[in-house]
């Protein structure tokens, strides 16, 4: 499978935690990013694309 796991870094925090489970889509809006799930789980967040891990399946994301 192909699918990644989100993970976000809110304001004046060190780490990133875990945000969504197995992402197949991400989507830019005009308030942030919309996360889907491949289980059909929608997340609208207002948050920027810091990195994506491809090899680890990962989708790191910092709060605007």
């Amino acid at each position: 499978m192909c699918e990644a796991n989100a993970y976000l870094k809110k304001k004046g925090e060190e780490e990133f935690k875990e945000l969504l489970r197995a992402v197949d889509i991400v989507r830019p809006t005009e308030n942030g990013l919309e996360l889907e799930s491949v289980f059909g789980e929608r997340k609208l967040v207002r948050a920027d694309i810091a990195a994506l891990h491809l090899v680890d399946h990962k989708i790191l994301l910092e709060e605007r």
